[in-house]
């Protein structure tokens, strides 16, 4: 008998004889009086900013006044034509270096955390979310969930091969338990609801 045929006997040697029931997931989850209020709290205590927006011009408003010193802009929202490059024109991301501000369309966020669900729909290169100076991901008003819990409910990829959640920019407390904003990815973070 190898050992693999013996690892197996004696997992199945000592099964329990009857299985109990797996514990229900239908509980009572966390809501909040003001969610927008909670997700803006929960985004700033990670580092990152919610802007609440009536449309597309009060956007670029914001873009405009918040990066005066973004040079290389590329947004994949049509309705936010302020990119200065079109990051899907090029076959190697490495070129996407010296991205100051990318521009991205989030699907729906999460109040208890912060987070942002990204698929990769509209962005040929997926290292943009991470190579870009300051990020900012765009949701649709009323995209906005209590918990994680509900959010995993919505997740679906349908063609698309890849999602993530994001919240706020990239942090690390590895050196000496010091939080460093912006060690290994975007120094800046900002979440829109238009």
């Amino acid at each position: 008998m190898s050992s693999r045929e013996a690892i197996l006997k004696a997992v199945r040697d000592n099964a329990p004889a009857t299985m109990k029931p797996k514990p229900s997931l239908e509980m009572a989850h966390a809501s909040y009086e003001n969610i927008n209020e909670k997700f803006s709290t929960s985004l700033a205590s990670v580092g990152g900013n919610a802007v609440f927006a009536e449309n597309s011009e009060e956007v670029k408003a914001y873009i405009k006044e918040h990066y005066p010193d973004a040079k290389v802009i590329v947004s994949n929202i049509e309705a936010l034509d302020v990119g200065t490059r079109d990051a899907n024109t090029t076959d190697d991301p490495h070129t996407l270096q010296d991205v100051d501000l990318a521009i991205i369309k989030g699907e729906f966020a999460v109040a208890e955390n912060g987070a942002v669900w990204v698929k990769e729909a509209n962005t040929r290169h997926r290292a943009l979310y991470f190579i870009t100076q300051k990020l900012m991901i765009v949701v649709p008003k009323g995209e906005l969930v209590a918990t994680m819990h509900e959010a995993y409910e919505r997740i679906s990829f349908g063609s698309e091969s890849f999602g993530l959640f994001i919240s706020g920019p990239s942090k690390t407390a590895d050196i000496e338990q010091a939080l460093v904003i912006g060690a290994h990815g975007a120094t800046e973070a900002c979440v829109v609801f238009v």
